[in-house]
């Protein structure tokens, strides 16, 4: 006797995630794998996953577009009262008691210039200090070891 696939069987084919194969679900369904492939390529499976899989990121993405907007708003929100803080304290404690106003004031003034794409002064600091490092040592890959003990020009003329 020929046993026919269910209606269900597209279903558990998509189910079956990185695993799915005509094999399995003839195995599950136990019929034939030819009774399988000819329901998918009668019944377009491959173009439905794609569709299916695609429709899935796109939900997943917004999702966590979503997400993320929220957590910048949260951060946001919560640099602002920390900035709002910092200033009131400024204004109310004399500087030898306010200290920790200022360093509030600080952060804050820090955090909002990281968050707006801002490099920081170490941060820019830090991309000089590196460059000049990483040209240091091509010049001693470079061949020129001798010059290695002796600080580039630009360093000697105070620049």
């Amino acid at each position: 006797m020929i046993k026919k696939l269910p209606p269900e069987s597209f279903a558990y084919y998509v189910a079956l995630g990185p695993a799915r194969s005509f094999q399995a679900v003839a195995d599950h369904f136990e019929v034939n794998r030819r009774t399988v492939v000819r329901s998918a390529e009668r019944e377009d499976w491959n173009t439905r996953v794609a569709a299916i899989e695609g429709e899935a990121r796109r939900t997943a993405d917004a999702k966590l577009a979503s997400e993320m907007a929220d957590m910048h708003l949260r951060h946001r929100k919560i640099l602002t009262a920390v900035a709002a803080r910092a200033a009131r304290a400024l204004q109310e404690y004399p500087l030898t008691t306010g200290m920790e106003g200022i360093k509030a004031a600080e952060i804050a003034i820090k955090l909002e210039r990281l968050l707006a794409g801002e490099p920081t002064d170490r941060t820019a600091m830090d991309v000089e200090a590196i460059t000049k490092r990483e040209l240091r040592e091509l010049l001693i890959l470079g061949g020129k070891e001798e010059d290695a003990e002796s600080p580039p020009q630009d360093e000697v003329a105070g620049g």
